[in-house]
């Protein structure tokens, strides 16, 4: 059985990505090549203008969408190290014995890029750019010197960092609207993958490790995809909420914040429900609920899209009220509640997703005011460090660093791949190679298998379409306008989607080349840049194996930070501060120690994902990663319905009785996390451990019980997941392994 996609019109899901932030930004990037390159053409000539596309072309990766007061921080890397490596490269390019031992140290330390994660790659793509791409201009043959032929570059770089810095202030409204949007097209996906627990699935196979954990295993994918998304957004929406608009779309995203919580609390009792057929029916509605909730969301960002006022909507509150609740008995052991109470509890979490959509939705409207005291008091703490600091360069110099061992894995490949361009017999375009290499080998096995694969295909319809293209004598005014719209689409899917991104790359490629070299034959071109291809990639692929970083080096460190953050999550989550005011000091410290907690459980989701394509004799111990991830994604259910309660629900709970049970369950959970203790039963003090703890009805009586329920579940998972880890790090570790 597969799970559910939404089925949408292919005009539908045209239009989201045509409307996508990441098309908006590929425009903005093949637009400004297109105005740069025309202005110098017009005032230099073609040769200057096409050594300013480069220079263009170097300054695109890191231009990415940003807050506004970071944007120039993030583009003049790529000036300060590029600059001097083109020229390095000009200088040198009749001496290809200095010219290579500039190239291989030079690849090496940009390809250090990665030790600051996803804002440093961009950079060392840049880098690597400005050294192939220096080849790649035949400056000498035009009887250019290096000097100018630096100064045409250098011009293309520069004005593409002031266009680029002016085009995000400009389009910065845009942007905050996208990104939102794109949250909430996630949010909706999450939903319809929560909705489908609530229907009966057959177990997965046993010799499948990627559906041992399905489906919650796609629950906490998605999570990590929304994780990731939500901090992108956060670092744009957050950023002065100063207008009545940009505080509307602050307060969304906030709220997007709150529905995750209860989606995530939904999962909850759904496998104890599954267990009672008559409670089946109740299970389906629910389950239509929550994809009528999805679809909601959908229509939500698509009016956002389109700039439209969203469309309200009547609430399900009502029909939630009348499922019918089968009279069926709870367990003998008298702790488990009977399933009709356990049915209502989840139908009353379906009904808070349909009170947190109605107020987001009243929110985009106008309807509603958002929660400014709350936007105000975590703007700066949810927004990513826009400065460049040392520490990430400084803390690799180990050898079991990954970007370390990543450099030299580049730069052996970018040396084997010089000397093998060098040999060829035709080496007309000796960097394709090189580019080749850049693009394909990433930092991980799995990522780099998938770019190989693209990277081909990609070549081979792009070589076509390009040969097309140049065959046709179009003027060097529409060869300008192609080579525009390829940096935009290759700019815009170089994530997303990459086959698009390598189809755009061959094209600007090619009649890029064609540009710079005239009296070279367009088929012979076509041919020359697919063997390149396929020797480039196949040159990255031999080297993915040489000094790996198999996932089964790293899955020990995410462990321990799972367990640690979930630790400090319980204490904060369950902390007797919590029964205050919302926007106080330790609401904000929960907040902080929640998103850890779901950012380091979406690291160690990524890194099981990505080791499923690597060699099984270096695979990590995956079913109790599984195990150890549905678990940890349990814990945070049960922390997330405790904290509701507390939120929520506090005049209906005992704060006098509950006091020291919060206490005992947080330092139990943390206990059985991180030292290996924790069995505490957290019972109110008049109750003896071993008698069964009555529920009454938790929507007529003290919901206290139901706190204390919860309290003991999320200890046992603890406990469970702290079983998970070693089971795990004794394989990777040995014996003397302790989370």
């Amino acid at each position: 059985m597969h799970l559910p996609r939404s089925i949408e019109h292919p005009t539908l899901i045209f239009t989201r990505v045509a409307l996508s932030h990441y098309v908006l930004i590929g425009i903005s990037a093949g637009l400004g090549l297109l105005l740069i390159s025309a202005s110098v053409h017009l005032f230099l000539g073609g040769f200057a203008a096409a050594a300013a596309a480069i220079g263009v072309i170097a300054a695109v990766p890191p231009d990415q969408p940003a807050p506004r007061r970071g944007k120039l921080k993030q583009l003049l890397p790529s000036v300060v190290i590029g600059l001097p490596l083109f020229f390095a490269v000009q200088w040198l390019e009749d001496d290809p014995l200095r010219l290579g031992l500039l190239i291989v140290p030079a690849s090496f330390f940009a390809f250090l890029g990665a030790a600051w994660g996803k804002r440093g790659i961009p950079l060392s793509v840049s880098a690597m750019f400005a050294i192939i791409f220096s080849i790649a201009v035949p400056g000498r043959a035009e009887g250019v010197t290096p000097l100018v032929t630096t100064m045409y570059f250098a011009l293309g770089m520069a004005l593409y960092i002031v266009y680029a810095t002016i085009s995000n202030i400009a389009l910065n409204a845009r942007y905050r609207v996208l990104m939102l949007a794109d949250v909430l097209l996630s949010i909706a996906a999450l939903m319809r993958t929560q909705a489908y627990q609530f229907t009966a699935r057959a177990a997965p196979p046993l010799d499948d490790p990627q559906a041992r954990v399905s489906p919650i295993g796609r629950l906490i994918r998605e999570q990590a995809v929304l994780a990731d998304q939500m901090q992108a957004a956060r670092d744009i929406l957050l950023e002065s909420p100063r207008t009545i608009r940009r505080q509307r779309l602050a307060g969304m995203l906030i709220q997007v914040l709150e529905m995750r919580d209860h989606l995530l609390a939904s999962e909850l009792d759904v496998e104890a429900l599954l267990a009672h057929p008559g409670h089946r029916p109740v299970l389906a509605a629910l389950r239509n609920t929550l994809e009528q909730l999805a679809r909601e969301v959908e229509r939500l960002a698509d009016s956002l899209l389109a700039g439209r006022k969203p469309v309200a909507f009547a609430s399900h509150r009502p029909s939630l009220s009348r499922l019918p609740w089968a009279d069926e008995p709870g367990d003998l052991d008298g702790r488990t509640p009977p399933p009709a109470m356990l049915a209502r509890g989840l139908a009353d979490r379906v009904g808070h997703l349909d009170d947190e959509t109605l107020r987001l939705i009243a929110i985009a409207r106008g309807d509603k005011a958002p929660d400014l005291a709350l936007v105000r008091a975590t703007w700066q703490m949810f927004v990513s460090p826009t400065t460049w600091s040392w520490r990430p360069l400084l803390s690799l110099w180990r050898w079991d660093a990954p970007p370390l061992r990543h450099a030299l894995r580049a730069a052996m490949a970018i040396a084997t791949g010089y000397v093998i361009s060098l040999a060829l017999p035709w080496g007309t375009h000796p960097y394709w190679v090189l580019l080749t290499i850049t693009v394909v080998l990433r930092g991980s096995f799995a990522q780099t298998l998938e770019r190989r694969n693209s990277r081909v295909f990609g070549t081979l319809l792009g070589s076509l379409l390009a040969g097309g293209l140049i065959s046709l004598n179009e003027s060097p005014a529409m060869l300008l306008v192609t080579v525009a719209v390829a940096q935009g689409l290759a700019h815009a899917f170089a994530i997303k989607r990459y086959l698009v991104a390598a189809i755009a790359a061959t094209v600007l490629a090619l009649t890029q080349a064609h540009a710079l070299n005239l009296d070279v034959s367009p088929v012979f071109e076509a041919f020359e840049r697919i063997a390149d291809t396929l020797i480039g990639t196949a040159v990255a692929w031999a080297f993915s194996y040489v000094l790996p970083s198999w996932e089964r080096s790293q899955i020990p460190k995410l462990v321990r930070r799972t367990l640690e953050s979930h630790a400090v999550h319980a204490r904060l989550a369950l902390g007797l501060g919590q029964l205050q005011a919302v926007d106080n000091e330790p609401e904000l410290e929960w907040r902080l120690a929640r998103r850890e907690a779901y950012d380091s459980l979406s690291a160690l989701v990524q890194a099981t994902q990505r080791s499923l394509s690597e060699p099984r004799a270096v695979r990590p111990p995956l079913e109790p990663l599984g195990n150890m991830l549905t678990h940890s994604y349990q814990l945070l259910a049960q922390l997330t319905a405790a904290k509701t309660m507390l939120l929520l629900r506090r005049g209906r709970l005992d704060a006098e009785q509950l006091t020291a049970p919060l206490l005992k369950a947080a330092g139990a959970i943390g206990g059985a996390l991180v030292d290996g203790t924790g069995t505490v039963r957290v019972e109110p003090a008049s109750t003896v451990a071993s008698e069964p703890l009555a529920l009454p009805d938790p929507f007529e009586h003290d919901l206290s019980p139901w706190l204390l329920r919860r309290l003991n579940l999320a200890t046992d998972l603890a406990i469970q997941v702290r079983g998970d880890a070693l089971r795990v790090l004794l394989p990777l570790e040995g014996p003397g392994a302790a989370p």
